[in-house]
């Protein structure tokens, strides 16, 4: 059966079930072929199928990122698109992908940060998704850590402990006391205590 024909929308359904089974499938059986026919549709006219076809890419790449790992470019190209629900779904596959295609992803940085500022909530987590997974790589930390800290400087109280905890994970030393220096600026602003707490947290952890 075509892809097309096994998209919640083609099935009439409203949930989102049939694409992430069908993506299971296509994750495990390493199928090609299959995200062939997704870019296909993705790049198609009706914009019900195509949030089943961006939901169904980057559930793949959740599971299997190599499988779409050389989707950047389609990715990139949403991203500056008017569909907001196919522009987080791009961003999302990217921060998929990020760990093993960064070196297709970097030459794009200036978009996808401009898409994080522009876009919703979810755009700027997996943007800042994407920067923690290129602050891993030697070659780009020295310019993709800092620019994590400024989406951390400028960012809702809400998304800060997340984004500090990613970003905790891959700071490395020259950083360190600047990166300490922002958690303690922003606690203040922090309105929950839980949210507290985990800033603490981390900065317990890095004390040691």
């Amino acid at each position: 059966m075509p892809i097309i024909d096994q998209l919640a929308t083609s099935l009439g359904r409203r949930d989102e079930v049939p694409n992430q089974l069908l993506a299971k499938q296509i994750a495990e059986g390493n199928d090609t072929t299959a995200i062939t026919e997704l870019v296909a549709v993705v790049n198609g006219k009706d914009k019900a199928l195509q949030s089943d076809a961006i939901k169904v890419l980057y559930e793949i790449g959740e599971q299997n990122p190599s499988l779409i790992a050389e989707q950047v470019d389609l990715f990139i190209t949403l991203l500056t698109g008017k569909n907001n629900r196919l522009a987080w779904g791009a961003m999302t596959g990217l921060d998929c992908i990020a760990s093993v295609n960064p070196d297709g992803i970097y030459p794009h940085l200036s978009t996808i940060l401009a898409a994080a500022d522009a876009g919703s909530v979810i755009t700027r987590d997996h943007a800042v998704g994407i920067l923690v997974k290129l602050s891993q790589i030697e070659k780009y930390r020295d310019e993709c850590f800092p620019l994590l800290m400024e989406q951390m400087q400028r960012c809702p109280p809400n998304q800060f402990p997340m984004y500090a905890e990613g970003a905790a994970t891959v700071v490395f030393a020259s950083q360190k006391a600047a990166f300490m220096e922002l958690l303690k600026s922003r606690l203040p602003d922090l309105p929950k205590e839980s949210q507290q707490k985990r800033i603490e947290k981390v900065l317990k952890k890095l004390n040691k």
